[in-house]
């Protein structure tokens, strides 16, 4: 270093310098003390590193208080809201259901303060966190009892440790599903300490396959609907009422498996229908479990309903407290399920079903409103159109139905990476815009976007740099 670069790093204000600014006493206001050092000790090291490789002039604390907040101000949260123009409703990478208005406020007044959890205030004593859904679960779906957890993976796996540790569960080959993220049931029935049988084919199982299986070491017998797959053609299965028989003569309860399970007939919404529970109930399971944040449109969990002795027995299990839900799910999941017992207005105050159910007219027509906007945006190096698509339900239910739908459909004037560069600045936002690249163009489908989200969605687009998004002459 010479002697001239060393006269010209000794201008560089120390962290104490910067701190003094009012700049950065805004910033420990914002940020706090520890942040704000931090942020400050960062960019004067870069500072320094740059004036030793440029021989630049040193900054002063006012601009290098500046800098701290800018990078201060870029730390956004990982976890915030975006626009959701996928054309998946039910999108596990994006969280899922949205909670009802209702679910909303249940959550944020238990947030807000002490709440009766686990004390029932009739007794003054000591209650049960079960109590807050029992009756409704049981009015809604007609079964004995109910209890919950936290999602319907865990529903199974402690059904499964409670009835097969140690012990057999009976399962057809072709209900051996896979969910996301490479999770699947025979892990599941390993780790919950079950020995797995397999009958019948890929294609094909019939009542004498299970009969033959079954005998004194068997635990349970396992259907698992599959939700997220058919297989079609030369196929045979044994339905759920010919197995609980079977498993009732055999002394063992079976465990129905729903997956992304409905408290209500989809087919009174336009959309085909997926068995409910009240239905699996009535074809005689014993205990059957489903998910609380797929179709039925809440926050996750997962729900386990059936006989009443059986359920005592998995409330038992010591697994059951690891695997609980805490005050805001429960919050939110009970007022959901009151949603529920008024079903002529649930489309009406319930997120999912009323994405489900919106008209490819009424899309379309919400499309043609935001096209001249978003073409006035981005016009200069795209062209944008209104086309029809078709949307899916997500979360691996229905996976054979999609709905129709309409989009804005993006092209560009030039090259393919336009596109490429458009979505990625649509992605780094303050609130990032998620569309899908299909044939040439970038898809918006628009079923999830609210009327009220109109405004914000077109707001978050005004802020891209048209002129400077990579790829752009």
């Amino acid at each position: 270093m010479t002697g001239t670069e060393a006269t010209s790093l000794r201008h560089l204000p120390a962290v104490a310098s910067v701190l003094a600014t009012s700049g950065a006493a805004t910033l420990v206001e914002r940020h706090g003390r520890i942040a704000t050092t931090e942020a400050i000790r960062s960019v004067i090291d870069e500072a320094r590193d740059a004036m030793r490789a440029t021989s630049s002039s040193a900054p002063g604390a006012d601009e290098l208080a500046q800098r701290a907040a800018a990078r201060l101000d870029a730390q956004r949260p990982s976890l915030r809201p975006l626009f959701n123009l996928t054309g998946t409703v039910l999108h596990t990478n994006l969280g899922r259901a949205l909670l009802a208005e209702a679910a909303i406020e249940a959550a944020t007044a238990a947030m807000r303060s002490a709440v009766a959890l686990e004390y029932d205030l009739d007794d003054g004593a000591r209650g049960e966190r079960d109590d807050h859904l029992r009756g409704l679960l049981r009015e809604l779906t007609g079964a004995e009892d109910a209890t919950m957890v936290n999602n319907n993976a865990a529903a199974v796996l402690l059904c499964l440790n409670t009835f097969a540790l140690d012990r057999d569960a009976v399962v057809s080959r072709g209900e051996l599903i896979e969910i996301g993220g490479a999770f699947r049931m025979p892990e599941i029935m390993a780790r919950a300490g079950a020995r797995m049988i397999e009958v019948g084919t890929t294609n094909r199982t019939h009542l004498a396959d299970y009969r033959e299986a079954i005998n004194e070491r068997t635990g349970l017998v396992l259907k698992v609907h599959t939700s997220n797959y058919r297989i079609q053609g030369f196929t045979a299965e044994v339905g759920a009422r010919e197995l609980a028989v079977l498993a009732d003569e055999a002394g063992v309860p079976l465990l129905n498996d729903l997956g992304s399970g409905m408290l209500v007939d989809l087919s009174r919404y336009g959309l085909a229908k997926e068995p409910t529970v009240r239905e699996a109930v009535e074809e005689g399971a014993q205990l059957v479990t489903f998910s609380g944040d797929k179709l039925l449109g809440g926050p996750q969990a997962g729900f386990i309903v059936g006989d009443r002795a059986l359920i005592e027995r998995i409330n038992r299990n010591p697994l059951k407290r690891a695997l609980r839900v805490d005050k805001l799910r429960l919050a939110a999941i009970e007022a959901t399920l009151q949603l529920y017992r008024d079903p002529d207005r649930l489309a009406e105050r319930l997120p999912t079903l009323r994405f489900l159910a919106r008209t490819q007219a009424g899309i379309e027509a919400q499309a043609h409103r935001l096209q001249p906007a978003v073409a006035d945006r981005l016009g200069k190096h795209f062209v944008v159109e209104v086309g029809a698509c078709r949307s899916q339900v997500g979360s691996g239910a229905l996976p054979l139905d999609t709905l129709a739908s309409a989009a804005l459909l993006i092209r560009p004037h030039g090259s393919q990476t336009w596109l490429e560069g458009l979505a990625a600045a649509m992605r780094a936002l303050p609130q990032p815009v998620l569309g899908r690249i299909a044939d040439g163009a970038l898809r918006l489908d628009l079923r999830c976007l609210t009327d009220t989200d109109e405004a914000p969605f077109l707001a978050s687009l005004a802020q891209l740099d048209i002129d400077g998004l990579a790829g752009t002459p």
